[in-house]
């Protein structure tokens, strides 16, 4: 497998054990899944490791944009928790952009790595008030609400907005900042597993995002 393993909620290394895989930080993990080389044959092992969780892309990509990173949780494909994708490209109004897509089983702690927030879960942040923006997934149309990253650490420059859908949370996280700007009520999040020959065309390589 193209994969290696670690812990979804941080950098440090796991083991694993009679009980399991085990993180140095947070003890007893399912185990993070990312690629030794972002490629074609990577995603297709990351698809097979996947198989209970959608891996969910920018639907289509614009010209130019590529796949730079992707990650699962599970110790068993049947029982994966959790997926990312990065998509990065350019905008003319902010340069380089990547855009993050996790989508998790509450408490997995993914999406609040990627984020840079405290909290494994987004929590009140969705459905507090009125939503930043909504993307469709399927023809179910999902409302994002902004999650703060003014307490965490680091000056990361980046967007957060969270929801629900399928009884997962669903996070967007967007750097720079201002890439939020992209996000339409018309964008569409679209499975991988589901794309069939389409998947074939995906562009993959380029400098992976830190998380």
């Amino acid at each position: 497998m193209s994969l290696k393993v670690g812990c979804p909620r941080c950098p440090s290394p796991v083991i694993r054990s009679a009980a399991g895989w085990e993180c140095l930080d947070h003890g007893r993990v399912d185990p993070l899944w990312r690629p030794t080389e972002v490629s074609y044959d990577a995603f297709a092992d990351h698809l097979r490791a996947s198989t209970a969780v959608p891996t969910y892309l920018p639907w289509p990509l614009s010209p130019g944009w590529h796949v730079t990173d992707f990650a699962c949780v599970g110790a068993e494909p049947e029982r994966s928790s959790a997926t990312m994708t990065c998509c990065s490209g350019t905008s003319a109004l902010d340069g380089p952009v990547d855009v993050l897509v996790v989508t998790e089983e509450p408490g997995v702690g993914l999406g609040a790595r990627v984020a840079g927030t405290g909290e494994p879960d987004p929590g009140a942040a969705v459905h507090a008030g009125q939503p930043a923006v909504r993307v469709r997934i399927e023809r179910q149309v999902v409302p994002l609400w902004p999650v703060s990253v003014s307490g965490a650490d680091g000056e990361w420059d980046r967007s957060v907005v969270a929801g629900e859908a399928a009884g997962r949370w669903i996070w967007l996280v967007l750097r720079p900042a201002s890439a939020v700007l992209l996000l339409r009520d018309d964008w569409i999040l679209r499975d991988a597993a589901q794309s069939g020959p389409h998947l074939v065309d995906l562009p993959f390589g380029g400098p992976a995002p830190t998380w």
